[in-house]
């Protein structure tokens, strides 16, 4: 993977929440087809840095380039000017997204939720936009709830439909911001299969998790980060099986 053109490319991030430094300087490539699994503590920046990713958040320092796109700004005669809330809403079309609540629409079916975005964003015709849709109900397993609505879905069920509405764009990256972490435990085996399935299709994701089975199993790199910095990074089967460093032992002795 090193041989190719990174997807995403962050470079020095910062950002604060008032007197709160949580991101302290963040560097990081993610290549196409790669999963990255972010490891780390309640309150190490994780969420934030995923959130900077798509812009969710507003960096303080820093930049964020995906594809060929400065994430939340563009570069003109030597200097960053902030994008438009228009253009930054463009650049999201191409990364999806999946976060601890599902955040389903209530009043509409499965179906209903999957194919608002294609149709009234990506403007695809209400037939393609169904085909495909039914095509992620298959990969999620829920080909038999494309009818239902979202209160008559387990919690785990929700989730899966949210992968698949954050899949229906198309992306080219998908960020996962712990998305078994609302499930009850019976029910987060069935997400996370799921998301093997996707890794296992080549998707370039980068998962914030606490799941560490799922970072063993499917990630191609594994970050842990603390305090706002990135401690240890490398291949799961390297710094799960023998992490270096002190914190990162500490935090997966947590888990053993």
């Amino acid at each position: 993977m090193s041989t190719a053109e990174p997807l995403v490319q962050a470079r020095n991030v910062h950002k604060s929440f008032g007197d709160n430094q949580v991101l302290k300087g963040i560097d990081m490539d993610v290549f196409p087809g790669e999963v990255v699994v972010i490891l780390g503590p309640s309150g190490s920046g994780k969420s934030t840095f995923l959130r900077c990713i798509n812009h969710l958040e507003d960096m303080d320092g820093g930049s964020i380039q995906v594809g060929d796109q400065q994430i939340g700004f563009e570069l003109k005669k030597g200097k960053l000017h902030r994008l438009s809330s228009r253009r930054i809403a463009r650049q999201r079309q191409e990364i999806g997204m999946v976060f601890q609540q599902f955040n389903l629409y209530p009043h509409m079916t499965v179906l209903q939720n999957i194919i608002e975005a294609p149709i009234g964003v990506h403007k695809r015709s209400r037939k393609q936009a169904i085909a495909h849709a039914r095509e992620l109900l298959a990969i999620v397993g829920l080909s038999d709830k494309a009818d239902a609505w979202p209160r008559h879905l387990s919690g785990g069920q929700q989730q899966r439909v949210a992968i698949a509405r954050a899949l229906a764009i198309k992306p080219r990256l998908m960020l996962f911001d712990e998305p078994t972490s609302a499930l009850d435990p019976e029910l987060v085996g069935e997400v996370l299969a799921t998301m093997r399935t996707l890794a296992d299709q080549g998707l370039t994701m980068v998962v914030v998790t606490h799941e560490i089975g799922f970072a063993r199993e499917a990630a191609d790199r594994v970050i842990f980060m603390d305090g706002g910095v990135i401690v240890e990074q490398g291949a799961p089967d390297q710094v799960l099986s023998n992490p270096q460093h002190p914190r990162f032992q500490s935090f997966l002795s947590r888990f053993i």
